[in-house]
């Protein structure tokens, strides 16, 4: 085994195939199962199985088998990839996009919340048409991806409405910052079917910090909130929910 599999799967392989602590393991089940990557044939599947027992109930015999299991592997990356992206920007959908943000706030990592749409969108489809209005979307999907880190959640919450989540950022300085630099690489979004028509988004944003008990949905309140307010204004404008006349002063 010290050759079959990797160096990052080697400790948790030898432990598994040690024969001085395989009875304890096998007295309640009948098999047992463990996972590692190959060096041959990738991922693969090692499988320890109970045959019989002596007249103590001590194992006698058992079997051993590793099955290449690299292709079912591969097909179950495949599935859960399309099950969490959106298909037509390749970003979070809603539904993996939000479990991923709750687990942040479950876990306390405070940060920036924005929620955004495309300004004029229904104008956008109506004149230049649909394959005008995806390449958008897509577009403005693949900035939106720019624009934040690798850890930062992207996803599209479906239309043209979209949502960030990038934790450790609850700082209102930093934010306005973020939001300068998105806009900045929004405006040079060209798209030659629109003939120069530039295209501006609505953002609103919410602030957490690690001490408050907020939630994906108090969260997306709040931002609505928001981003109705920067719609009153012309170009790529964004609006902190904290600074709303009827802004919460208290904690989530």
């Amino acid at each position: 085994m010290k050759y079959f599999c990797t160096e990052m799967y080697l400790s948790s392989v030898l432990e598994f195939v040690d024969l001085s602590t395989l009875d304890r393991r096998l007295m309640e089940t009948n098999t047992i199962v463990h996972e590692f990557i190959g060096t041959v044939s990738g991922w693969c599947r090692e499988r320890f199985i109970k045959v019989d027992s002596d007249e103590k109930g001590r194992l006698w015999h058992v079997l051993y088998c590793v099955e290449v299991i690299d292709e079912q592997k591969r097909r179950e990356k495949k599935l859960l990839y399309l099950s969490e992206t959106d298909s037509m920007t390749g970003i979070n959908n809603r539904g993996s996009g939000e479990r991923k943000i709750t687990e942040f706030l479950e876990k306390k990592k405070g940060g920036l919340f924005c929620l955004l749409d495309c300004d004029k969108f229904k104008k956008i489809n109506d004149t230049y048409g649909h394959a005008v209005g995806d390449t958008v979307l897509i577009k403005l999907a693949a900035v939106l991806q720019r624009a934040c880190r690798e850890n930062d959640i992207v996803m599209r919450l479906g239309g043209d409405e979209f949502a960030m989540y990038l934790p450790g950022m609850p700082d209102k300085a930093q934010a306005e910052s973020f939001f300068k630099r998105l806009f900045t690489q929004i405006d040079k979004i060209s798209i030659p079917e629109m003939q120069g028509e530039k295209i501006n988004v609505s953002l609103g944003a919410s602030l957490c910090s690690d001490k408050d008990r907020a939630t994906f949905d108090t969260l997306y309140r709040e931002e609505d909130a928001a981003m109705y307010e920067s719609k009153k204004i012309v170009g790529n404008h964004a609006i902190i929910y904290s600074d709303l006349p009827q802004a919460r002063q208290t904690p989530l």
